[in-house]
């Protein structure tokens, strides 16, 4: 068996999620004020564009730069863990975040909710309250009241991203 060793320099995950946006400078304050972000980085490129951006929320580092107008619009969808995600989900609208899904109880052990941007990126805005097996989890989500939360979080998620005034959904299938 092979050891998986961490190639990232210090204070970076594996893995980073970069954001294109029009207003990065915006977007760096968005996060800032929502999410606790730290900014490490903002580069202005000779043009006046933000060529590349950093924000630390966290444990992990989102990368940011301003999309030129011959790219397509290219929005991102990004889960932040934060210890109470009512006071986070607020902060947020604050900041300029409109609700995409309500916060609400799931079956996973989590409360979350979603929210836009102002820049059309979508967040998951989540706090983990309990550890939940995952045989439990398939009982709960059997559940009126896990399987409606649910329903109405992917149907409010493919709304937004569709376009449509109503979203849909499918159930849950546990796999044999």
């Amino acid at each position: 068996m092979t050891t998986q060793q961490h190639s990232a320099p210090a204070g970076y995950t594996s893995v980073a999620p970069w954001v294109v946006t029009d207003d990065t400078g915006a977007f760096l304050d968005f996060v800032t004020r929502a999410f606790d972000g730290e900014e490490l980085a903002r580069v202005v490129t000779e043009d006046g564009t933000v060529g590349h951006g950093e924000t630390r929320v966290g444990d992990t580092v989102v990368l940011a730069f301003d999309r030129r107008p011959e790219w397509p619009v290219m929005l991102s969808l990004l889960r932040v863990f934060v210890p109470d995600a009512d006071t986070a989900f607020a902060r947020a609208a604050d900041a300029g975040a409109e609700v995409v899904t309500a916060l609400s109880d799931n079956a996973f052990g989590q409360r979350g909710g979603r929210l836009k941007d102002p820049f059309g990126n979508i967040w998951w805005v989540v706090s983990q309250v309990e550890d939940v097996p995952e045989d439990v989890m398939w009982q709960r989500l059997a559940q009126p009241v896990y399987a409606e939360q649910m329903r109405v979080a992917q149907e409010t998620l493919d709304a937004e991203l569709s376009g449509r005034a109503r979203g849909r959904s499918s159930a849950p299938v546990r796999e044999a």
